[in-house]
């Protein structure tokens, strides 16, 4: 059985991750699509998920009062980490497909002018880049299917993140303390 410390926070910070994450998504599209091609966008997101993550650990942790196997720590992060991913990949399946499809267009426009840009930056020969450009205006990243894989690959790579977060977090075994 699931001790209810770890579902309720697991299932708040999910949801408060989630949301964050609409509007994070919800503000780019209001002020400037170019900002989905933005590096400091990444970073700033992932910090934001990192600080997320470790105010959720530690606020259960606090809770149980430091008493934090590896199997919870994980448990607790994976449940927030899904829930936050479902609801993100909702929005933007709603956001994408139902209410501007062609924002998707746009972005996938702005996406490989910078992926020209910085192939060029690098030295890339024309032909590899014009591989890559057929590449990208093949795939739709913002179609229903691939926004669903999308959230498998995110599912994975917050699994391996929350397993470090995990053993940093997990309580030591009383014989140790």
């Amino acid at each position: 059985m699931l001790n209810e410390i770890i579902k309720r926070n697991g299932i708040t910070f999910g949801i408060t991750t989630g949301i964050i994450s609409s509007l994070i998504t919800a503000t780019i599209y209001a002020i400037d699509l170019n900002l989905f091609t933005s590096w400091w966008i990444g970073i700033l997101s992932i910090a934001t998920y990192l600080t997320i993550g470790i105010v959720l650990l530690s606020k259960t942790k606090r809770e149980l009062k430091g008493v934090f196997p590896f199997k919870d720590a994980f448990t607790t992060y994976f449940i927030s980490a899904v829930i936050g991913i479902l609801i993100s990949v909702v929005f933007n399946i709603i956001l994408f497909n139902i209410i501007d499809p062609s924002a998707k267009d746009a972005v996938k426009d702005l996406t490989i002018k910078y992926t020209v840009n910085m192939m060029q930056k690098f030295g890339t020969p024309a032909s590899a880049i014009n591989e890559a450009i057929a590449k990208l205006k093949e795939n739709d990243p913002y179609s229903v299917v691939e926004l669903l894989k999308g959230s498998i690959f995110s599912i994975v790579f917050s699994s391996i993140f929350g397993l470090v977060m995990a053993a940093f977090f997990k309580s030591k075994p009383s014989s140790q303390e």
